[in-house]
């Protein structure tokens, strides 16, 4: 059934009268792999000793012949269980992982080979990790982002301006960042994220532990950035709601393999039952035992 969704969605897209490679594709991945070596040792002194000399290694296959395509300007939910490969995807796509086989781009570029160029049209959100600096306000890590992207000053006060509108920011930015709450802190790392104009913008899990109120601010927000700026968005989030929200478009994956992609009414359509989205997608994890 996943397969007749992923095949359906392809050949629709090359039917469009309208389709060509350059204009659609912001994300082209065909074939990518990654495979982890992890180093095991049982506990104790003795085997901690036995482990300098004999050293028992364990391969994982994070990513299996992973292809898909993101069109310009879309909002795609990447979905699935942890450990299923999601912030693998996500470190290839940024450049920070070289995969062990197949074919990635992204605007054009190669990540890993082009990082200069391919980072400075790139932002990214870690929902657990910050790119503030922790004791200083927020607007002098603003600064220093300003700098290293080397925007240019009027972009910058432009981008500045809107997302301060956009974000409500206001007296955060004169804030260290060790003083905001934790919605605070997501809203000021979605900004830093975006001051230098990205074209395509990455959150993996950027609702994460955010209250009712903070997850509708940055839901709007990155409606409102879609629809204004045409920012082509990959999420990855264990929280549904996001997915009703921002999403036209799901994959789901799969111990390193993609195992659908289609929409959430497809989803819950597959269930086969009147279920939520979270629902629907737990049942979908069951039938393809993950």
């Amino acid at each position: 059934m996943a397969a007749r969704l992923i095949a359906a969605r392809w050949s629709d897209a090359q039917r469009d009268p309208s389709f060509t490679k350059e204009q659609q594709y912001m994300i082209e991945m065909k074939g990518i792999s990654k495979t982890y070596r992890v180093r095991r040792r049982e506990a104790g002194l003795g085997n901690a000793l036995r482990s300098l000399f004999s050293r028992d290694c364990t391969e994982i296959p994070a990513l299996r012949d992973m292809s898909f395509t993101v069109p310009d300007g879309q909002i795609l939910g990447y979905i699935g269980p942890n450990g299923a490969g999601k912030s693998t995807t996500i470190k290839i796509l940024s450049g920070i992982l070289r995969p062990d086989g197949g074919t990635c781009t992204v605007d054009g570029l190669t990540p890993w080979e082009d990082r200069k160029r391919h980072v400075a049209r790139l932002g990214v959100v870690f929902g657990q990790r910050s790119q503030l600096w922790w004791d200083v306000p927020v607007m002098e890590s603003f600064d220093l982002l300003r700098d290293i992207y080397r925007v240019p000053a009027a972009e910058f006060r432009e981008n500045l301006a809107r997302l301060t509108a956009l974000l409500d920011l206001g007296d955060l930015l004169k804030t260290p960042a060790r003083m905001l709450s934790l919605g605070q802190r997501m809203r000021c790392e979605i900004a830093a994220a975006l001051l230098h104009g990205p074209k395509i913008l990455f959150l993996d899990e950027p609702t994460i532990g955010l209250d009712a109120v903070s997850k509708l601010k940055v839901r709007e927000f990155i409606l409102e950035q879609n629809r204004l700026c045409g920012t082509t968005v990959l999420l990855t989030t264990h929280d549904m709601q996001d997915i009703d929200a921002l999403c036209s478009r799901v994959l789901l994956i799969g111990k390193g393999r993609l195992l659908l992609d289609g929409d959430t009414a497809q989803i819950r359509a597959m269930a086969g039952e009147n279920l939520s989205t979270e629902a629907s997608v737990a049942d979908l994890y069951r039938r393809f035992g993950i």
